[in-house]
């Protein structure tokens, strides 16, 4: 088992105690909800009689139903609006804090705590959001969660979990130009596979992680349950410091001294033991493209469709499967694939520098005729900052719609959605079947500078073309 890990040092600071059923009981110190997996929770709480433990270490927005180019209440859509409604009332009730449409501070869950200074290095984060890994690029441990676990956390600021093992995935190196964060998770998931992180804790380390932004570390981290891990994160560094001072809920004063002192006591040993450890080259990652149903099934803009003999014999199956429902044949070269939606936000990849990156890309050029394509923010910060910058304006002069923040088109639990069997590039961080709310929509899975770049062009592209 791992040894002077982060992971060990955070696990057993917020560890209560052993359960009789061998499972831990951890310490959750911050808690996120949202309007999804919240209302039942509540729900199961009064049935209890029981109240909420710790409002105090909650916080609530609402990202996933709202609706991006009208968000006039009531909403349109009856459900998203009890919803929204339902999550207002809890939130009042309750006595928690809640980031609600127009406060300034609203936007998808993974953008706002770190932004606010929420997410800070040590903590254990809970969330009803599978992609709350985004949170251990501070050097958090954050969990995704299900509804009857966000009820635990309400009730009891304690979740019941196995501890995990480590990997420590080493990337070193400098990436090549028009190669992002995006392509480095999309290339490890492509490597390890989609299963490959199943009980494993990863720990992203090495020159190349060094030498992303929070940002970038945020779009690895986010995508690690992808992969099959249960959680992400990079060790706390200067760069993490930087992020974080001065934030809204950081540490001030003297206090921020002490904090940093304690982020360092917690990083990884230099000795710390791993169950596995696994190496890449940053120089070896391309822009990377999935082709097929899963984030697993990733190849380099410039490679083809892979053959089911160059697959490993358990991924023939669902490869298969893939060809069918992609309509993409074996050989088939992935550039030049027709594109009809370019969706560019998510908590993958709605962060400002995300929208920077695919402004570059943008200006001065046209979206290709037939292209619907458009821009979600992340938060109501990233949109009022990218409209400071002038990005917004880039992206409507390249014919691009810019919209209000939210999920958007990521899962599609608002009008944000694909039609029949049309085919998005797409900067969020699924492919599945009916993922982008048509259930014969396909979708292939890039970074924003690539969306761009195929919006465009009007096909899959290289963004090297364009840079």
């Amino acid at each position: 088992m791992s040894k002077g890990t982060l992971f060990d040092k955070v696990w057993d600071l917020h560890t209560v105690g052993t359960l009789p059923s061998g499972l831990t009981q951890l310490f959750i110190g911050l808690h996120l909800i949202h309007e999804v997996t919240s209302p039942q929770a509540f729900a199961m709480l009064r049935e209890r009689g029981l109240k909420v433990l710790f409002p105090e270490r909650t916080v609530a927005t609402v990202d996933h139903i709202v609706p991006t180019e009208n968000q006039a209440r009531p909403f349109v859509d009856s459900l998203a609006e009890e919803m929204i409604q339902a999550l207002e009332n809890n939130c009042q009730e309750n006595n928690i804090t809640f980031y609600n449409i127009g406060s300034g501070s609203q936007g998808i869950v993974h953008v706002i705590a770190p932004e606010l200074g929420l997410t800070q290095p040590g903590m254990t984060i809970a969330c009803g959001d599978s992609h709350t890994s985004s949170h251990g690029a501070f050097g958090a441990i954050a969990f995704g969660i299900g509804t009857s676990q966000v009820r635990d956390v309400l009730a009891s600021q304690t979740l019941a979990l196995s501890k995990l093992k480590v990997r420590k995935i080493e990337v070193n190196g400098n990436l090549n130009p028009g190669v992002y964060a995006k392509d480095v998770i999309l290339h490890i998931i492509r490597t390890l596979g989609v299963k490959g992180g199943v009980g494993y804790g990863y720990e992203f380390a090495g020159t190349t992680f060094e030498q992303m932004n929070m940002e970038e570390r945020m779009t690895v981290c986010n995508m690690a349950i992808e992969g099959g891990a249960r959680c992400g994160y990079v060790n706390p560094d200067r760069v993490t410091y930087d992020y974080l001072k001065g934030r809204d809920f950081a540490p001030k004063d003297a206090d921020w001294n002490k904090a940093v002192a304690w982020w360092d006591s917690i990083k990884s040993d230099a000795d710390a033991q791993y169950d596995d450890v696994v190496v890449f080259d940053a120089a070896e990652i391309s822009p990377t493209v999935t082709w097929g149903i899963t984030p697993g099934q990733g190849i380099g803009v410039n490679q083809s469709v892979p053959q089911p003999e160059e697959l490993l014999e358990e991924d023939r199956f669902i490869a298969e499967e893939a060809y069918r429902y992609m309509d993409l044949y074996p050989g088939q070269p992935i550039k030049g694939t027709k594109i009809d939606v370019c969706f560019i936000g998510s908590c993958t990849n709605g962060r400002i520098s995300d929208l920077r990156e695919a402004a570059k890309i943008a200006k001065g050029r046209h979206v290709a005729e037939g292209i619907k394509a458009f821009v979600v923010p992340g938060s109501e910060r990233v949109k009022q900052e990218a409209e400071t910058e002038g990005l917004d304006k880039i992206f409507q002069e390249a014919g691009f719609e810019w919209r209000e923040p939210g999920c958007s088109m990521c899962l599609a639990m608002n009008p944000d959605k694909l039609q029949g069997r049309q085919i998005s590039a797409s900067s969020s961080n699924r492919n599945f079947k009916g993922r982008q709310g048509s259930s014969s929509g396909r979708t292939l899975l890039m970074s924003p500078a690539m969306v761009a770049t195929a919006a465009i062009k009007g096909e899959v592209s290289d963004v090297r073309e364009l840079l």
